[in-house]
């Protein structure tokens, strides 16, 4: 590449994030295409699932496979998960009202309405008791920022990270797509069969968007966060479900738009 830094132009690698599609089919036909990086692939399905309410916890799922997706040379490129769901588990009717393809910069392309995407949690999210320490808080970014490994190479993927009101990191989740690293933190979580994440926060390294605040929900987390802005749908969602939602998450400050008495502040 060229490097350009005002006067001195210089050539050199670079290390960019990977990117590929990964096709989501149940019992054989197809559901969901999104774009993301590759790795913890089975947690990305299984958290698409559960936030997308077609499942509620790992036992929803009889098993899931990479099908035989091969490049020009016939090398498999393990781009296609394809899920059995469990006896008695419904699949979703996607020619109703909504189209599932996705992609690494909005999760929500192509689904037909506000309504459609209001998914119903099965989680009691309003009546997590969770207290947080404004300082534990504060110190989230820090301790997402330290955790990320390929961002230190790449500085163009997003991270998801999942914390305990203590500060203590759970798990950590990177990709191209923010609703793609939730995802894979959700779907870690619905494997170890730990749904719902009551008493936990979600950090998020973007903005707090509409699909991202549905997604803590169904995942039953009480408490968002994100170093940007959310939206207008993102609080409003926040407040009708009971998540506590921070925005502009940095230095010494953030701004809590809902469920202000869950964080602690100093005498």
């Amino acid at each position: 590449m060229l490097r350009i830094r005002g006067a001195v132009h210089s050539t050199r690698p670079d290390t960019v994030a990977a990117e590929e599609p990964l096709e989501i089919r149940l019992a054989g036909t197809p559901l969901a295409v999104t774009m993301r990086t590759p790795g913890d692939d089975f947690d990305l399905v299984h958290g698409f699932l559960a936030t997308e309410a077609v499942i509620g916890s790992a036992d929803d799922v009889a098993g899931l496979r990479y099908c035989n997706s091969v490049d020009e040379d016939g090398r498999n490129t393990y781009n296609v998960v394809d899920v059995d769901l469990a006896p008695g588990v419904e699949p979703p009717d996607t020619a109703l009202d909504r189209n599932f393809y996705t992609s690494s910069s909005c999760g929500v392309c192509g689904k037909a309405s506000i309504d459609a995407i209001r998914t119903k949690t099965r989680h009691d999210v309003a009546g997590d008791d969770v207290r947080l320490p404004l300082p534990t808080l504060l110190a989230l970014p820090d301790r997402l920022r330290a955790a990320q490994q390929v961002f230190d190479k790449t500085g163009g993927l997003h991270a998801a990270g999942l914390f305990t009101a203590d500060g203590e990191l759970v798990a950590l989740r990177e990709d191209v797509g923010r609703h793609n690293a939730v995802d894979k933190v959700v779907g870690d979580a619905v494997r170890g069969g730990r749904l719902p994440l009551s008493g936990h926060v979600l950090m998020v390294s973007g903005r707090a968007s509409f699909e991202l605040t549905q997604k803590a929900a169904m995942a039953g987390i009480p408490v968002l966060a994100a170093v940007s802005a959310p939206s207008s749908l993102a609080v409003e969602l926040a407040a009708d479900v009971g998540i506590t939602l921070v925005g502009f998450l940095r230095g010494d400050g953030c701004n809590v738009y809902t469920r202000t008495e869950r964080i602690a502040l100093p005498e």
